[in-house]
């Protein structure tokens, strides 16, 4: 019985090691390809977006919405920053790279991109402002809402794919 259950704790150990990895992006994860989604995967079996893809990506997400917040669900200056432009009421769009496919592909894009790592990485018509305490300190100063009101008029009207008002769509 005791041999059971070495084994039983070995496949657990093994089973929290592989999840861990998996949770930190490590393992290869199936890549969304515009195929149906399914689960946490997709029916493509291709390998993921490329780092030109992701700049690519990024590129799009930004040149389309007048404000874009990369951000992970957990982080609290990713909060803080969703926060901000809720209290104001500003449109925006959030893409939750702890939720996305190649979401650590594009936070390395995003490095190369900004200079910074870190997230959240806000963007308000396609300039990148910084984080969440970048952010809040812009509101504080007055400069937040000029540079949103600078926004292109494509990106400046409200729609269906953007949000605002503690409404956000996570794209993944």
């Amino acid at each position: 019985m005791s041999h059971l259950g070495q084994q039983l704790d070995h496949l657990l150990a093994l089973s929290c090691f592989i999840s861990m990895f998996a949770r930190a992006g490590c393992l290869p994860r199936v890549a969304w390809t515009g195929c149906r989604r399914m689960g946490n995967f997709t029916s493509s079996t291709t390998g993921g977006l490329s780092s030109t893809a992701c700049v690519q990506y990024v590129r799009e997400m930004v040149s389309q919405n007048c404000v874009v917040i990369f951000s992970k669900t957990t982080c609290p200056y990713c909060k803080m920053a969703k926060n901000v432009f809720n209290e104001i009421g500003a449109t925006y769009k959030v893409i939750e790279l702890d939720e996305h496919n190649d979401g650590r592909r594009l936070q390395e894009a995003l490095a190369q991109m900004t200079g910074a790592r870190t997230v959240p990485r806000v963007f308000i018509n396609g300039n990148c402002i910084g984080g969440g305490s970048d952010t809040k300190q812009l509101h504080q100063q007055g400069k937040l809402m000029p540079l949103i009101e600078q926004c292109a008029p494509c990106c400046a009207a409200t729609s269906s794919e953007g949000s605002g008002s503690g409404q956000f769509e996570s794209t993944k």
